[in-house]
């Protein structure tokens, strides 16, 4: 078989367990709230900004479903301007009162960070996680100070925006093994 041959046939088992899985998810989540959602509106209550990590799935961490989060992926859980529009927008068209940064043990952004970096585009996220970890070298430590970084830049960001600056702004870190978040 060639390699084309080998693509192609992955490519459909992926699309095919992609397919699966969302109709098991439209048989299993609450329609009721599907549609109300869709007819009146999101109205989460807080807004996670958490790492693409697929580990590390806020929804189902913090035990909430449909419209329940705003929830920002990105890896390392780091801040640039795309990050931070959604969350203005959450905050001053949403309502959300709350902002949580959530870390993770075993990030491979802030492990990418600690062993020097990365090329192409991954460096603008390692670069950013080195600048919040400074010369720390222990992995869990250098996850805690990239998310309190990313605290400190949204309360600085927002400070003149009231809007998003009465939101109560706060980091935590998820452990990939035992599941408990510690509230930083």
């Amino acid at each position: 078989m060639s390699t084309e041959q080998n693509r192609e046939e992955r490519t459909v088992k992926i699309r095919s367990r992609l397919q699966s899985g969302n109709r098991q998810f439209m048989e299993e989540s609450d329609a009721e709230i599907r549609i109300r959602t869709a007819e009146e509106g999101q109205n989460p209550f807080a807004i996670v900004v958490c790492c693409s990590d697929s580990r590390v799935i806020p929804e189902q961490i913090f035990s909430c479903g449909i419209g329940d989060l705003f929830v920002i992926r990105v890896a390392g859980n780091v801040l640039d301007r795309h990050q931070l529009g959604s969350i203005e927008y959450a905050a001053g068209h949403l309502g959300c009162r709350k902002i949580l940064v959530l870390g993770h043990t075993g990030c491979g952004a802030v492990g990418a960070a600690l062993s020097g970096g990365g090329d192409g585009f991954i460096k603008y996220i390692t670069d950013d996680i080195r600048e919040a970890i400074g010369e720390e070298k222990d992995p869990v430590r250098a996850s805690c100070l990239n998310v309190e970084h990313a605290v400190r830049r949204l309360k600085q960001e927002f400070a003149a925006h009231p809007e998003v600056g009465e939101a109560q702004i706060s980091g935590a870190l998820y452990d990939i093994r035992s599941g408990e978040v510690r509230w930083l």
